[in-house]
């Protein structure tokens, strides 16, 4: 699947790429991972916007498909395919796969990769994009190095299309990784934890240094695992209300509970089972989800 604008001369190319470009596109295809960097740097110009940095260590590469461990019949859903790098090596082995990129350019690299011939490739915003339209089989596996800015919406989206996937592997900033897998009781432990953690399970499979992308990033980065809760903590008409909760008890982290909550309408058995002296980072999921009752 392309999305993109026909030319309006006709042209060996399916897409209107200037000629200079299209020829540096097929050197960087021809090129071995090692080598890319150097002639990405003239073939593509890199979009801050985007957030694009490429991985270029084929050990790490090889790593992350060990960690995905892509099977045989498995449908999977890259976002961010680049270059096309790991895409190259779980296609061939797996049934079906898609991959969704913002870049016009990328796609053309893409598009002309006779190794990549059956990848579904779809030009736009993973935003935008409904998992159940995407035409390979569902629920999907899902890959990506995104960029760093749209981490959250991400995961609101993954949230948002449970029914249609079934595990998740994104690259983000450590940071970040960090705070979600975060254990109770501990620094990181966060709003972001607990009202992920509502719906998901969370692993902190590795971290990677800013060493191995090109271009680099001022962060490290990390690759968590996402998969589904069979029955989520709190039900979905009370979620919006159970988010209110959290942000307004981790707003105040350092106040104890009593301080921090004492704008909501928390039942008396409930506060004589949880004590309101504890400050936010002590509470479970679980004790949070009993706020609302």
């Amino acid at each position: 699947m392309f999305i993109l604008q026909p030319c309006p001369i006709a042209t060996a190319s399916k897409f209107c790429v200037p000629h200079e470009i299209d020829e540096r596109i097929k050197s960087v295809y021809f090129s071995s991972v090692s080598q890319r960097p150097s002639i990405l740097r003239k073939a593509h110009p890199f979009r801050k916007k985007w957030g694009q940095n490429f991985l270029t260590d084929t050990n790490l590469l090889n790593r992350i498909v060990r960690t995905v461990d892509p099977q045989k019949g498995d449908s999977i859903l890259e976002i961010g395919p680049g270059d096309g790098s790991l895409t190259e090596k779980i296609f061939p082995n797996v049934r079906e796969m898609a991959a969704i990129e913002i870049d016009p350019l990328l796609i053309k690299h893409l598009s002309i990769r006779s190794d990549l011939e059956g990848l579904q490739i779809i030009n736009g915003d993973v935003l935008l994009q409904d998992i159940e339209k995407i035409p390979i089989s569902n629920p999907v596996r899902i890959i990506g190095n995104i960029p760093y800015n749209i981490t959250s919406p991400i995961i609101i989206w993954l949230i948002e299309q449970l029914d249609y996937w079934d595990d998740a592997f994104i690259m983000m900033q450590k940071e970040v990784g960090e705070r979600l897998t975060a254990k109770v009781g501990t620094k990181n432990y966060s709003r972001l934890s607990v009202v992920v953690g509502v719906y998901l399970n969370m692993e902190l499979c590795f971290t990677i240094p800013p060493d191995v992308f090109y271009p680099k990033p001022k962060v490290d980065s990390a690759i968590i695992k996402f998969t589904k809760k069979s029955n989520p903590i709190v039900p979905d008409e009370q979620y919006v209300k159970f988010n209110k909760i959290v942000k307004a008890a981790f707003s105040k982290r350092r106040k104890m509970l009593r301080n921090s909550l004492a704008g909501f309408d928390i039942p008396k058995e409930i506060k004589s089972e949880i004590d309101f002296t504890r400050r936010p980072e002590t509470l479970t999921i679980q004790e949070f989800a009993k706020l609302l009752t």
